[in-house]
């Protein structure tokens, strides 16, 4: 088996903290993983990992061969792709940052579709609320939701984030009416951590803009939980309209306030501003903009 190949193995073992973490992704056995790091432990003649029943952790040597072994992989990752650019076919590892929610409901599926149009590009996706940067993150990609700082990145404009103020009939059966925004004001409302609208939700109306306080009785990172504490009837939730629609259409959960707006976020697909993008990044950008533009 070549050293390169050892060298990923070990890498991964290194990163996924286990061998049968690493079986998983490899679509290996546990056994084989653990056969490939004694191989190329057997070939440098020096122990990589110490190893026991509950953990492994690594040798100093070990620390020292990992980082090496890290930048030759990406070299290698690098000469790929500078070949695929003389062939002008798109491969190589691409690696990407999204939203969690956006991530899970939305870019997923359709991420399935740009692998099988381009077999020979493999994905690297994070989902993350937090912002993220590009370069030191070491992605090629990354969506963003949100009004833009300058950052020195290309955009591409994607379609806006539409999000729709919902909650079940069992919850509203029991709570007073909601028939304008400030009603919110006494209800039980859920609220996404990682946004404005932990403590107050805005609306565009006849009469304007409207910022209304509210309470948030549970407030979490990610949408499908707050998706679940919704449909359950523990409050009103703001959530994207592609993470609610299923729910409406069911009926249990239905829309509020329908008379207001509730304000889009922008959303863009950020990358660096190189004039000669590879193959695999000028796929997926073009990939994205039919898809989500």
């Amino acid at each position: 088996m070549d050293r390169l190949t050892l060298m990923a193995t070990f890498v991964k073992a290194v990163e996924l903290g286990s061998f049968s973490a690493v079986a998983d992704e490899l679509n290996l056995s546990p056994q084989m993983v653990g056969k490939q790091v004694k191989m190329l432990e057997q070939h440098l003649g020096v122990s990589l990992l110490n190893r026991t029943t509950r953990k492994q952790s690594l040798t100093d040597f070990g620390r020292t061969f990992y980082q090496r072994a890290k930048l030759i992989l990406a070299d290698m990752d690098a000469a790929e792709e500078m070949a695929a650019v003389t062939r002008g076919v798109p491969s190589g590892r691409l690696r990407i940052n999204a939203p969690v929610t956006f991530g899970v409901s939305s870019l997923s599926p359709k991420l399935l579709e740009y692998m099988v149009r381009y077999p020979q590009v493999s994905v690297d996706l994070t989902l993350s609320n937090e912002l993220v940067d590009l370069v030191d993150g070491g992605y090629d990609a990354v969506f963003r939701i949100g009004e833009l700082a300058d950052c020195g990145l290309k955009a591409l404009p994607l379609m806006p984030y539409q999000m729709v103020l919902c909650a079940a009939p069992s919850y509203l059966a029991r709570r007073p009416p909601i028939t304008t925004p400030w009603d919110l004001q006494e209800h039980e409302c859920l609220a996404f951590a990682y946004s404005d609208g932990r403590s107050h939700l805005r609306f565009e109306g006849p009469e304007g803009c409207i910022d209304v306080p509210i309470k948030s009785r549970l407030t979490i990172n990610q949408g499908d939980p707050l998706l679940s504490g919704a449909v359950a009837g523990l409050g009103v939730v703001m959530l994207p309209l592609e993470l609610v629609k299923d729910s409406l259409r069911s009926g249990t959960l239905v829309t509020l306030l329908p008379q207001y707006k509730v304000p889009v976020s922008p959303m863009n697909l950020l990358y660096a501003p190189d004039p000669r993008l590879t193959p695999k990044l000028r796929s997926f950008i073009d990939f994205v903009r039919v898809a989500f533009g």
